[in-house]
């Protein structure tokens, strides 16, 4: 866990933790162990912490159900095996009308975003990953 203090040599205090010094806590499911070790390293370089990965939006389900009042967001891809993203997103929102869920996506798949956003999801991730828009996205959803 990183401290409140200033990321080395960034003179800057990181953008995954509040306030008060707690890091923002994260849930990442997604079917890919790249990405989700990739999205785990961009947030734990700002301070995030990693509350737990899932491979499937069941897993991610059942992690989200155990861990809820432990995560303040969950990235959430939308293709995987067992239950995808979009079916994930809709019973995390009837656990929590409120749950921030940020969908990660291909090229190609706007008119799934597009469903994602209109179910309540908070925004949306493209990949390939670039470190700056998802810190960008993300630390706007908390900021909200």
């Amino acid at each position: 866990m990183v401290a409140k203090a200033d990321l080395p040599g960034s003179g800057k205090p990181p953008m995954g933790v509040r306030p008060d010094g707690a890091p923002y806590r994260v849930l990442i499911v997604d079917d890919s162990m790249f990405i989700a070790k990739q999205l785990g390293q961009i947030l734990a370089s700002e301070g995030f912490e990693v509350v737990d990965t899932a491979a499937d939006g069941a897993q991610g389900l059942e992690k989200y159900k155990a861990n809820k009042d432990k995560i303040d967001l969950v990235t959430m891809d939308i293709t995987m095996p067992v239950m995808d993203g979009v079916s994930a997103l809709e019973k995390i929102l009837e656990i929590n009308k409120g749950a921030r869920v940020v969908m990660v996506s291909a090229l190609g798949k706007e008119d799934v975003v597009k469903k994602c956003l209109l179910l309540g999801a908070k925004s949306y991730i493209v990949k390939p990953l670039d470190r700056e828009k998802v810190l960008e996205r993300i630390v706007s959803i908390l900021a909200r």
